[in-house]
Order: C-alpha cells, then sequence, then structure tokens
C-alpha cells in the first residue's frame, strides 16, 4: 500500500507529524460535536502528539492511557503482546508459538508491567479522576505504531467503557499493522503506510525522534491540571 501523503518520507518531529494527523482528524470530525470528542495519548510519545492535537480544539478532553508493551524472553524490545490491567491483555499467539514462550515467563512479564503501569499512574495521574470515556468519540493517539500491540490493547479496554466511537490516529504503520487496528477500531487514520518488509522501527521515520522523559509527560498533565 502507498504512503497516503506521497510529498513526505518522514516527519521532521513530533509536532509535525500531529500537525498533519490534525489535517485529516478535521475531516474526519467535522460533523460531529467538539463537545463529544476526547483525545487520549499512549505515553510516551504519543502524549507529544494528543497535546498537540488537544491545543488545536480537535478535542474538548485529553488524557492519558498507560498500556505496556509484554517484552520476549531475553528480548524485551521484541514485543510479544501488550497490557493494560490483569483483566485485560493481547497477545499475538504467532510469535508467542515461534518463540515457545513458557506460560509461567508470560505471567512474570504480565506482573512485572502491571507495576510498571501502576508506577507511571501514579506519576503521570496523581489524582487518578474518572475517565471521560462512555458516549465520547475516543481519538488515541501514539507516535507510530510496529506491531500495534499497545494500540490493540488501548482501545479494547476503553471499548469496556463504552464510547461512541474509537479512531486510531498514528502518524506511521505497517500495512499489517494498520490492517490489524482497522479490526479495534471504526476508524484508523494515517499519514505513512510503508510496506511491512520496509519498517524496522517507527523512529527510521522521523528526522527528530528524541527520547521523551517521564518528567515531560509530568509536565504536560501539570499544565493541564492548571487550565
Amino acid at each position: 500500500m502507498p504512503n497516503e501523503n506521497n510529498s513526505i518520507t518522514k516527519f521532521k518531529d513530533r509536532e509535525h507529524a500531529a500537525d498533519l494527523l490534525i489535517s485529516k482528524l478535521k475531516n474526519e470530525l467535522e460533523e460531529e460535536n467538539p463537545k463529544e470528542i476526547a483525545v487520549f495519548g499512549v505515553p510516551r510519545g504519543g502524549v507529544i502528539l494528543a497535546n498537540t492535537i488537544y491545543k488545536n480544539r480537535c478535542a474538548n478532553y485529553f488524557d492519558i492511557v498507560i498500556p505496556r508493551k509484554l517484552g520476549a524472553p531475553n528480548n524485551k524490545e521484541l514485543g510479544i503482546g501488550a497490557i493494560m490491567d490483569k483483566d485485560t491483555v493481547y497477545l499475538n499467539e504467532y510469535v508467542v508459538k515461534a518463540l515457545r514462550v513458557p506460560p509461567d515467563y508470560i505471567e512474570s512479564e504480565k506482573l512485572s508491567q502491571v507495576q510498571e503501569i501502576g508506577r507511571r499512574t501514579l506519576l503521570y495521574r496523581p489524582k487518578q479522576e474518572e475517565y471521560e470515556i462512555k458516549d465520547k468519540i475516543i481519538i488515541l493517539v501514539d507516535d507510530g505504531a510496529a506491531t500495534g500491540a499497545t494500540l490493540v490493547v488501548s482501545a479494547r479496554w476503553i471499548k469496556k467503557s463504552k464510547p461512541k466511537k474509537i479512531i486510531i490516529a498514528i502518524p506511521v504503520a505497517p500495512n499489517e499493522t494498520v490492517e490489524l487496528l482497522k479490526n479495534e477500531a471504526d476508524k484508523v487514520v494515517t499519514i505513512l503506510i510503508p510496506p511491512t518488509s520496509n519498517f524496522t522501527s517507527v523512529a527510521q521515520f522521523y528526522d527528530n525522534f528524541e527520547e521523551i522523559t517521564d518528567d515531560k509527560v509530568v509536565k504536560i498533565m501539570k499544565e493541564l491540571d492548571q487550565k
């Protein structure tokens, strides 16, 4: 599948990627009531994009969701799935079987990541206010997706609170991942869809893909509280 925007092959940075998504989202949302639209960012990089989208008045509410990738044995960068809480887990069964990942390892990794979700929740959302999801149009945002596991599990978790609609908005994802995400959302909005064979990482599609720190996310969330 070709790029949806043939004029670019890379994003300057996350803000540039967000601006391009905003143009497409405005077309998608032009007939919707702005008061019903909420944007949720996936930490850490997705929070930058979600905040930019919110500031451009594409949504009336901004928050974050905190999924975690489940890493493979001896290679944490390789995802075998993702988790939101003990009741919302997505496993890539193909990868699990191919790597012969033992069930006890999966349980241990799930526990470890739930603990990390707890740490980040206390840091990013210390008030732990109720999420505004029911009957809302949710824009779920990340800075890109490789396997899509964290977005899959986030969308499934959001669905439990009965939103009106879920739109997944990502600047870049391989064709295979976009097709996977279409099963989890009412709409997937993307800018670049490279062939899976040409995709090695999200970072390759950014000139500036600096690491986003916990402090940066905390700062954005504190600014939100002050409004």
